[in-house]
């Protein structure tokens, strides 16, 4: 078999560089997996490489299966003994070979995060803790957030009492652990970088076995991983390093795209090869996403190309409302499949998970067959259950399902024995008829469900979910897990959901019943032909005939939080890069003029990003069209206030909706057919 058939300039060249290190810039749909499994075919079959001499290491499982199938498939030999996996598959085949030098026994086992978070709870109850002060949760992302920085307990740093509590626990933690003979996913890494660092037989051994690394994704690197990968290369060993910087999306996970400049600096690197020809995606998306990315400064720069067609103008839609980008978004689905394009061919981005509640909603009542990739629907996730729990207790506390779900939820302290016990003296009959006299902590709950169903009495329906969600403590709950953002937009959201409902009789019932039939559906299974719904973040790697980007709103996308946090807008803008080269021919964008949040109508400015694509690559849709507004300031920013009374000489009078600082200004122009629009303050005149 030619290895090198079929490879372009760049691809050859990085395939077949000598023995020494380099870095290879491969951008999105530049086919850099078949230039990882070229590269180590032609060390094998042409370079005299032994296929012990080589460890790859790869993100997720199903890369390394994919590596090793297309390296088995170009070789006629067996590479079951290559090291090919993820970072904690290849540091889990470590520590089994080397456990004594490791301090674990033979047959020490790997704890999920399900099993990690258990033994948390344990711990903070044998050190007698209030598990309200020092939620399991956080605590689970605070150890391991300190592994994968390197540190040990003792190395935290303690600036206060709590503080030092969390170091106290992290401490009894990996005790218990140790007792136990287990490991948790972060202490894989840990444990094998410790052993190289001290054990200098061993460090040696593998420096002089392993003569060439190869890294994919090598911009999703944390900081512990590239000094576990430095400790393995040995003077005489290559690093072939392959990833893409405008692709760095998880700061979040601890990805540093700083390791990239550090491996240039550490290993010398001469051999920096950019792979810029695209096979994935017409030319109009790739000079959309060039555009794009060329605003973030600190990269290392690429220009993607493609020798196919330009392909149709990327598709804008500005809607009055988040019901009506949803409605669009339905129609034009529609549209792509009755003209012979596969449902599971087309995907449908979101910025943040909430965002999907309405989507999923338009394609439900369109009976458009969809699946949330990566993730549960809307109605499915487990805070949004716990709330419709509470709820159906307001409406019918002898809901015994709804009770089981939620008498400990947020936890107060009633375990498994009281519930058997209760349900024992219940027998056949109702717990919450059973419940009363069943000790302090089960009436303090029966007090808290009462006390909602006299606050919810009638109250609108919204006023009734967001009551519910405060006085149940889900809120509370939330807002103190390092991941609970997600989880209190998805809480929000359904607010606005009870906002929007429409029904003919009780509000409350009607709206249980709609959220129990669109939770009863079951999403379309994988490999079925559905529409794929995701987070952008979840849609890295991936690629479909025709991409929706959705809520392409300031705020939105980019997320608020980006605007307080070091490279927070940049690291906003790869994604926006990963969403737009997710595309191969059909490419809609898409806004909301207003979106309901908390309850409420929110007025909308959009996204920048959406500026900073040139206008010719845009085929506006809809009443407001892109680029209507004028380009240039005249004159000052005048200080708008909402409500204020306008006048522009293109668009006549108008009221102002909304302001962002001395940026833009949402106006209601009055004329006829004309919808409102987000103008620089250009040509504006107070009336």
């Amino acid at each position: 078999m030619d290895i090198l058939a079929g490879l372009n300039p760049e691809q050859i060249e990085a395939v077949t560089l000598p023995h020494r290190s380099a870095l290879i810039l491969a951008g999105a749909g530049s086919g850099k997996t078949r230039v990882l499994t070229s590269r180590i075919a032609h060390l094998i079959q042409k370079q005299g490489v032994s296929p012990h001499e080589i460890l790859a290491v790869t993100f997720t499982n199903k890369a390394a299966r994919e590596m090793t199938a297309r390296i088995s498939a170009m070789l006629p030999i067996n590479i079951r003994g290559m090291w090919i996996g993820t970072f904690h598959g290849l540091c889990n085949r470590m520590l089994r070979a080397h456990h004594r030098e490791a301090g674990l026994p033979e047959t020490f086992q790997i704890m999920d995060s399900a099993d990690q978070l258990a033994m948390v709870k344990r711990v903070i109850r044998s050190l007698n803790l209030d598990d309200e002060k020092y939620p399991p949760k956080q605590l689970q992302h605070f150890i391991n957030g300190s592994k994968e920085e390197g540190l040990r307990p003792h190395d935290v740093s303690v600036y206060d009492t709590f503080t030092r509590t969390q170091q106290e626990i992290f401490s009894a933690y990996e005790a218990q652990c140790n007792r136990e003979g287990v490991v948790d996913f972060a202490e894989l890494l840990l444990r094998s970088f410790e052993l190289l660092k001290r054990n200098e037989i061993l460090r040696e051994h593998y420096q002089t076995r392993f003569r060439h690394l190869l890294i994919d994704e090598f911009q999703d690197t944390n900081r512990l991983q590239y000094q576990w990968l430095k400790l393995l290369a040995g003077k005489d060993s290559a690093i072939f390093a392959v990833g893409d910087d405008d692709q760095s999306i998880y700061a979040f996970r601890g990805a540093d795209t700083g390791n990239m400049r550090e491996l240039e600096r550490d290993f010398h690197i001469r051999d920096i090869i950019k792979l810029e020809q695209n096979y994935r995606s017409h030319g109009n998306i790739l000079d959309a996403a060039n555009a794009l990315i060329r605003h973030n400064a600190s990269r290392l720069g690429k220009n993607l190309w493609t020798s196919d067609a330009r392909g149709e103008k990327l598709r804008f839609y500005q809607a009055p409302t988040d019901l009506q980008e949803a409605e669009y978004i339905v129609e034009e689905i529609q549209s792509l499949h009755s003209g012979g394009v596969p449902l599971n061919d087309i995907a449908l981005l979101y910025r943040s998970n909430a965002q999907s509640r309405v989507l999923e909603h338009a394609l439900f009542n369109a009976s458009l067959s969809y699946r949330v990739y990566g993730g549960l629907r809307f109605f499915e996730r487990q805070e949004i259950k716990h709330a419709l729990a509470y709820l159906r207790l307001v409406h019918n506390p002898d809901d015994d399902g709804a009770l089981l779900r939620v008498i400990n939820f947020p936890a107060r302290g009633i375990g498994a024995k009281t519930i058997e016990s209760l349900q024992a003296t219940a027998g056949g009959g109702s717990l919450w008829a059973a419940a009363r006299g069943k000790g302090r902590k089960i009436d303090d709950f029966i007090r808290l469900i009462e006390a909602m169903q006299r606050e919810c009495h009638g109250a609108a329906l919204a006023e009734t979910v967001e009551t519910v969600i405060e006085m149940s403590g889900l809120k509370s709950h939330y807002l103190h897990e390092k991941d609970g953002e997600d989880r209190l937009e998805n809480l929000d959201e359904l607010v606005n959901a009870a906002a929007l409902f429409e029904s003919e009789g009780d509000p409350l019932v009607e709206f249980l019943s709609h959220a129990a039939l669109e939770a009863g559906e079951r999403q379309s299974g994988e490999g079925s032909d559905a529409v794929q719904l995701m987070t952008v973040h979840s849609a890295k790697g991936l690629e479909f005939h025709a991409v929706f980007v959705s809520g392409l709103e300031e705020g939105l996308f980019p997320h608020s939080n980006s605007r307080n946090e070091a490279g927070g807008i940049e690291e906003e803008r790869r994604l926006m890069y990963v969403a737009l080269t997710r595309a191969r021919r059909r490419l809609y964008l898409s806004c909301a003029q207003s979106r309901m949040l908390h309850g409420q109508t929110n007025y909308n400015i959009p996204s920048r990003f959406l500026k900073e694509i040139p206008e010719e690559l845009i085929q506006p849709i809809g009443i407001a069209e892109f680029g209507d507004a004028p380009a240039s300031f005249s004159g000052k920013a005048s200080p708008w206030r909402i409500g204020a009374n306008v006048f522009h000489p293109k668009f006549g009078e108008g009221v102002v909706l909304a302001c962002e600082g001395a940026e833009q200004v949402q106006v209601n122009f009055r004329r006829a057919g004309m919808k409102w629009l987000a103008l620089e303050y250009a040509n504006l005149i107070a009336i």
